[in-house]
């Protein structure tokens, strides 16, 4: 860092303390941002148990000496947020959008298009390049553990492309919310950069808020030296040579960017338009798993055996040179003899391991376990610590669980966002212009214009399905290829071709000549 910059720092500090220049302890200290600051502090919580990021354990030794050691979690929050998160949302999950109308034939019938809609091809485009089926799974572990995700569409001008940048709940301030959705808000990202051998910290924050004149963008840098404190504000080149302080953008609907909350209402603050984290209301469930499994980890660690043998057994002899050298009577690998000089008998050996609590440790994990389900809405057994009350995958989540109703209850709010998500990606597109071309010239979507296909199949009992199918369709309550559609899985337009083929082949082995020589349709006597 040059002599001149760091003039303009210490300026900027004096500006600071003298109320010129906008200094911030914390983001929730700008004038712009209305939200508790107790919220943070709820969302730093929850990722100290999604990290299973704990202090270590003090406590004192035989002799009265403090000691530490490791605090060891099983990390369950960690478990439950992905075990949920692929059940809402997964690699077979298909998102579709048409903004057609409904193509009805002279029957009254409605056909399907030849093409795909343009608005479906483009966003597929985006979708795919963006990884979006792997990667929305995998953020959806961290808005289920602190209660909230935004996800941002974002032009890369080096590549002329539409990406997503995906903001977790650390980094997300509403601005101005109604009871449905959050409609302006604030973006943090923050930069850690070197600067004369020391570590400086960058925060960028970027305010989407509605005005008149349009949807505006309006972008600040804080600079500190300390971390955890944002600091003084800073010009945007410092970093960003090439971002505007101000955008005003026109044709927009809605925000750009989505801000996704797991269902239920956050019960830790009643007038927050922030989600409450799906283990919040379980945080003491979750202290009491880790607590035990903790100090059955030390118990099996002071468990290991040990056998007091008289002194006069371990002797330690020393040569010319004045080296130990200890008589060969035990392993010198081994750390389960303790030499006790205690007038113990010459052959005395007393054996000093405490059994380990194995099976009163085991049953109260279980019992944790289960207070969790019941607290978080799974499916009993879902978790078990000793692998005895293991149940299949068709019992833990078919469609009567308590995780399939769990799992619907949040869908509604996913299908929502990926909805709006879709929706924001073309408005952006639409009004990009990048070597005078625009990057998407087709309709924009409606949020109804845009379908998700959640992958039901693991609550499914696909032989089950398919007898139900079977028999409608040998009862004449439904058509061969919606049979064929529910039981394969096809859409309408496979089902219908695969049905047309079946009808096809069976007409071919009525008319075989062959049938008649071999008697196939005879009603006769041979």
């Amino acid at each position: 860092m040059g002599l001149i910059q760091l003039i303009k720092n210490l300026f900027r500090k004096g500006g600071a303390v003298l109320g010129v220049v906008q200094s911030l302890n914390n983001i929730t200290d700008h004038p712009k941002i209305n939200v508790d600051a107790r919220e943070y502090r709820r969302i730093e919580r929850d990722l100290r148990y999604f990290k299973g990021s704990f202090d270590a354990i003090k406590f004192y030794n035989t002799y009265g000496d403090q000691k530490e050691r490791p605090y060891t979690t099983l990390n369950m929050m960690q478990v439950v947020c992905r075990r949920m998160a692929s059940l809402l949302y997964n690699k077979q999950s298909k998102i579709t959008v048409d903004t057609r109308p409904a193509k009805i034939d002279a029957a009254g019938e409605t056909q399907s298009y030849k093409q795909q809609d343009e608005a479906n091809t483009f966003i597929q485009s985006v979708l795919d390049a963006n990884d979006f089926g792997k990667n929305f799974e995998r953020y959806l572990e961290s808005c289920l553990a602190m209660g909230g995700l935004a996800i941002r569409p974002y032009v890369d001008t080096e590549t002329g492309s539409i990406k997503l940048a995906w903001i977790q709940a650390p980094n997300f301030f509403p601005l101005r919310s109604n009871t449905n959705d959050i409609t302006e808000a604030a973006i943090a990202t923050p930069t850690i950069r070197t600067e004369g051998g020391t570590s400086v910290y960058y925060t960028l924050l970027e305010f989407h808020e509605w005005h008149p004149s349009g949807y505006l963008i309006t972008n600040e840098l804080y600079r500190s030296d300390v971390k955890g404190q944002v600091g003084v504000q800073v010009p945007l080149n410092t970093l960003y040579p090439d971002l505007v302080e101000k955008a005003t953008l026109t044709g927009y609907t809605r925000p750009l960017f989505v801000y996704l909350k797991p269902a239920g209402f956050n019960n830790k603050s009643l007038t927050s338009p922030l989600g409450i984290g799906f283990c919040d209301n379980a945080l003491s469930t979750l202290k009491q798993i880790n607590d035990t499994y903790d100090q059955f980890n030390f118990e099996i660690r002071m468990g290991q055996r040990r056998v007091a043998v008289p002194s006069n057994m371990i002797q330690v002899a020393f040569d010319e040179g004045g080296q130990q050298k200890p008589r060969q009577v035990f392993d010198p690998d081994q750390n389960v003899f303790l030499a006790v000089d205690s007038g113990m008998d010459a052959k005395g050996v007393t054996d000093l391991t405490s059994p380990i609590r194995a099976s009163d440790y085991i049953s109260s994990m279980n019992h944790f376990l289960k207070t969790l389900e019941m607290q978080t809405g799974l499916s009993s057994g879902t978790f078990s610590f000793d692998g005895q009350a293991v149940k299949t995958a068709t019992e833990v989540v078919s469609e009567n669980s308590m995780t399939y109703q769990t799992r619907n209850s949040h869908l509604t709010m996913v299908e929502r966002a990926v909805k709006e998500l879709v929706v924001s990606i073309c408005q952006l597109a639409a009004s990009t212009v990048i070597d005078g071309q625009t990057l998407y010239t087709g309709n924009i979507p409606t949020v109804d214009q845009v379908a998700v296909d959640f992958d039901d199949g693991i609550f499914t009992d696909k032989g089950a399905n398919a007898d139900y199918w079977i028999k409608l369709q040998a009862a004449g309550l439904c058509a061969d290829w919606q049979a064929i559609m529910h039981v394969q899985g096809v859409t309408e337009d496979q089902a219908k071709q695969i049905a047309a083929e079946i009808a096809g082949a069976t007409a071919d082995q009525a008319n075989d000549p062959q049938d008649a020589l071999l008697g196939g349709n005879g009603d006769g006597d041979a």
